[in-house]
């Protein structure tokens, strides 16, 4: 055993060739260069663009921007006349199955918060208590840390709601019976 691994060292020094190059003897990559300047890619100076720029004169012009900008509003404005719902939050006083339970937290509510209103829904199997209405989480935080003294549950979700300003549409039907 003690010769075979005699032999694999001898083996291990013997078979492995050692490089030639000795420190401090030049080698042929020292005098290599190539350029690639060619395949870079160019940018332009920057620095000269934006000197040339501060020597124009500005042209200040807000009514073409404020004319396209009142007519994009107005658009958006009629599009949101057109939708019946719009999306944001309220915070949740209460959501279960016992129905005196809901009946209860509402009434606590109101009693304890008269300017709030709570609504009271029905989505089977369960009831929710909402509190507000509102377009941006940061708007229900206010009320929500009033209610979370009372309500340890209560949590802020988002929701659905109708529109008051849309107007149903009304659909004229020449068919319609009792009509001459």
């Amino acid at each position: 055993m003690r010769s075979f691994w005699i032999l694999g060292i001898l083996f291990i020094l013997f078979g492995c060739k050692t490089l030639g190059i000795k420190i401090g003897e030049k080698t042929s990559y020292e005098s290599y260069q190539e350029d690639l300047s060619s395949s870079l890619p160019q940018y332009p100076d920057f620095r000269k663009i934006e000197s040339k720029s501060a020597e124009l004169p500005s042209i200040v012009s807000a009514t073409a921007v404020d004319d396209e900008l009142e007519i994009v509003q107005k658009r958006l404005i009629e599009k949101n006349k057109s939708e019946v719902y719009f999306s944001g939050y309220t915070v949740l006083v209460y959501s279960g199955i016992d129905r005196n339970k809901a009946f209860s937290s509402r009434d606590e509510m109101f009693q304890y918060f008269p300017d709030l209103a709570a609504e009271m829904q029905y989505q089977e199997p369960r009831y929710l208590v909402k509190v507000g209405r509102y377009a941006y989480k940061f708007e229900a935080q206010k009320n929500f840390s009033l209610i979370k003294t009372q309500f340890q549950s209560a949590r802020i979700i988002q929701d659905r709601f109708q529109r008051k300003e849309y107007v149903v549409p009304q659909v004229i039907d020449n068919n319609a019976e009792g009509k001459n």
